[in-house]
């Protein structure tokens, strides 16, 4: 079930946030990650998110604003189970077009995003983290 993030959901989702980052992110420290922690924790609340429930337990989440994807967090262990696929087409089905950055060291989420009929636009520079990224698109049809 997707439904809106509670108040009451803060934590399980700012520790599926971090525990993904710090994975998917490796050639970032994580040091960089667990400093933003308590920030990051206030900007989901006041962000639209949408959280990926099965038997009471959240197991992901996507963050948008506006048409832009903050981020989507599947917890590392069910990664590849269809919960991040799930989160963006309910994403689609409530905008026309979506865009995002990624960074380019991050292969395996880009594969995601071309396969769900993302496009990179252009490329750029993350300066807070050093690192190459892209901007990605979608249209709906």
């Amino acid at each position: 079930m997707i439904r809106e993030l509670q108040k009451v959901d803060i934590n399980k989702v700012a520790d599926i946030w971090l525990d993904t980052n710090v994975t998917s992110h490796y050639f970032i420290s994580s040091q960089y990650w667990q400093n933003n922690f308590e920030l990051v924790k206030e900007l989901l609340l006041q962000a639209t998110v949408y959280v990926y429930e099965d038997n009471q337990e959240i197991q992901g989440f996507i963050g948008l604003n506006d048409e832009y994807i903050e981020g989507i967090f599947v917890s590392n262990k069910i990664q590849s189970h269809g919960i991040g696929k799930a989160l963006l087409n309910y994403a689609k089905n409530k905008r026309n077009k979506l865009f995002l950055n990624v960074y380019q060291k991050n292969v395996r989420a880009i594969a995601f995003y071309q396969r769900e009929g993302f496009k990179i636009q252009n490329s750029g520079f993350d300066e807070v983290t050093k690192e190459k990224e892209y901007v990605m698109a979608w249209l709906k049809k």
